[in-house]
């Protein structure tokens, strides 16, 4: 009997709240600061999913080929209407996508769906971005205290401007 040994396909791993931290710091002074003063509000931090809806993106990704999902950064456009407090915030989109493992690397593609008026990409957007909604207790930008959530808050140096805690 010939016996085929499946390859993981497994890239990320579990991290702790320090590594957390770290990079959430590292994103406030970097990019969040820069971007909340871009587009005059506080810019989304975060994205919320149950892990019902989840699991049922998961379901059918899985039922329509595909073996991982690719997060997407993106914004939402100044004219969104479906829920205008996202309106030029930022957001994580899912998209289902099967992936093989080459000589040079892991590669995927995006999966795409049958529907009645053609095809489309099978993804999952329009969680619960924080701020302006759904955001931890206890911080600016949706970032609680050390107490709290295990992630401090960060001081960004403005320049002119002052010192930004966030």
């Amino acid at each position: 009997m010939l016996t085929i040994e499946k390859k993981s396909l497994r890239v990320g791993r579990y991290v702790d709240t320090q590594h957390v931290s770290t990079g959430i710091n590292n994103y406030k002074k970097e990019r969040w600061a820069q971007n909340s003063e871009r587009i005059g509000k506080e810019d989304s931090m975060s994205v919320w999913y149950s892990i019902e809806e989840l699991e049922e993106f998961l379901a059918t990704a899985k039922e329509n080929g595909a073996n991982g999902v690719r997060m997407y950064f993106g914004v939402y456009s100044s004219d969104y209407k479906a829920t205008p407090e996202y309106q030029n915030r930022q957001t994580i989109m899912m998209v289902a996508s099967k992936a093989k493992r080459t000589e040079k690397g892991i590669e995927s593609r995006d999966v795409y769906v049958g529907t009645e008026t053609g095809s489309t990409i099978l993804a999952y957007n329009a969680g619960s971005i924080c701020p302006p909604f759904n955001c931890p207790p206890g911080g600016k930008g949706g970032i609680a205290d050390a107490d709290d959530w295990g992630v401090g808050n960060t001081l960004i140096d403005c320049g002119d401007k002052g010192i930004l805690i966030v």
